[in-house]
């Protein structure tokens, strides 16, 4: 479990200013809306979360630019943060621990980190040039809109949609204006920071949510050497094949019935290393997520991010299980506190946990869009205004979506 975090806001400037919301249609010849989107090359969670909310916005009609945000850093800076997440979790995992926990409560650490993230300001106001609206799905990205909407260098609403379940100090700033999470789960854990967070359902391929007709699920299983009715667990390790996951399959193994698929992503020697193994399917890069998530009976997870998201749209139960350091345990420990996903300690707990969720019905598909239900798109359309005779409104988009 994660410490309790103290209710300290991150440094705010300009506390007193007013907050200029304009559109930026004088920019715009054709008086098109347009939404900027911020995301990180770091694994696929806050790709997947931006390009499926671009997905969605386009269909209203939106101009969408999805740019990576540690372009917009210095050379020395990106190679930083994309070539030492890996080796920092996989190898030093006490360092990574304990540098997710300083930036929770170190101000030192927190001071360096916001001082890293002004060096991506000038291109990112560059970038936010004519923009309506401008929206990140990757924490160092949310801290840097906060600081230039402090200082009144942003002049348009900033959004925040948090890829994780569980809260953290580097998403949650006080003057980006709109906070969005999946779940209810994560409002909660957010609301110590002093920000108003808002559930608004998942960002996810729509794929997830069609239902698969039980022919179409007898061949995925045949596909993958399943016999019969035995359980299959799908092991989910993020793109990078991060953690301790042939320990987990070990443990899983445990287990005299279960089937193990295990999603390597791009880790190559991870594949090999599995592949020789009985009762395991270990596969590679792959384009057919739905399909297998389909097929399987439970999903076991260590990251909490965008393979729990797609579980929770596919109806398909989840369980948390030797979670990496840092934001993995923090995640695994908001989604068990919230009955999302249990959160087993030995082998023996997750056999159970996996009897468990196996033994109950399975629930539909959750459709993209529900009535009544909260949207991250048209939240965020509302926040640019009335749309320009010829674009979609957000009451639209719920029609578009249905089609997509």
């Amino acid at each position: 479990m994660m410490p309790p975090k103290p209710p300290m806001l991150l440094p705010r400037r300009a506390r007193g200013r007013l907050i200029r919301w304009r559109r930026r249609g004088s920019d715009a010849p054709d008086g098109s809306r347009r939404v900027l989107i911020l995301t990180a090359g770091v694994g696929a969670g806050h790709d997947g979360a931006a390009y499926e909310l671009a997905r969605r916005l386009r269909r209203c009609g939106v101009e969408v630019d999805v740019r990576d945000y540690l372009d917009a850093l210095p050379a020395v800076g990106r190679r930083i943060v994309r070539d030492c997440y890996m080796p920092a979790v996989q190898h030093t995992p006490r360092f990574f621990d304990w540098l997710f926990v300083s930036l929770e409560h170190r101000r030192w650490v927190q001071l360096t980190v916001l001082r890293f993230c002004r060096l991506s300001e000038g291109v990112v106001r560059r970038w936010a040039s004519g923009a309506d609206v401008v929206v990140s799905t990757y924490p160092l990205a949310s801290q840097t809109l906060g600081r230039l909407r402090a200082a009144g260098l942003l002049t348009v609403p900033a959004v925040t949609f948090l890829t994780d379940p569980a809260a953290h100090r580097m998403w949650c700033h006080p003057d980006v204006d709109m906070h969005l999470t999946v779940t209810s789960a994560t409002v909660t854990d957010g609301s110590r920071y002093g920000v108003a967070l808002r559930a608004a359902g998942a960002l996810a391929e729509p794929r997830f949510s069609r239902s698969v007709l039980p022919a179409d699920r007898a061949r995925i299983r045949a596909e993958l050497g399943v016999e019969g009715d035995e359980p299959v667990v799908l092991i989910s390790a993020g793109s990078l094949g991060l953690g301790l996951v042939p320990d987990a399959v070990d443990a899983i193994l445990r287990h005299p019935r279960v089937r193990v698929v295990v999603l390597c992503g791009r880790n190559e020697s991870l594949r090999r290393r599995l592949a020789t193994q009985d009762r395991v399917s270990a596969l590679g890069w792959r384009d057919d997520v739905p399909d297998l998530m389909a097929a399987a009976d439970a999903l076991v997870h260590n990251a909490g991010g965008l393979s729990f998201t797609e579980a929770l749209v596919a109806g398909l139960p989840s369980i948390s299980y030797l979670a990496i350091p840092g934001h993995g345990r923090a995640n695994a420990s908001v989604l068990a506190a919230a009955a999302l996903a249990p959160w087993p300690s030995t082998p023996d707990e997750l056999a159970a946990a996996i009897d468990e969720v196996v033994a109950r019905p399975r629930a539909a598909p959750t459709p993209m869009v529900r009535p009544g239900q909260p949207d991250a798109a048209a939240m965020i359309l509302e926040l640019i205004g009335p749309a320009d005779a010829g674009d979609s409104s957000p009451a639209e988009l719920t029609d578009a979506r249905r089609v997509g």
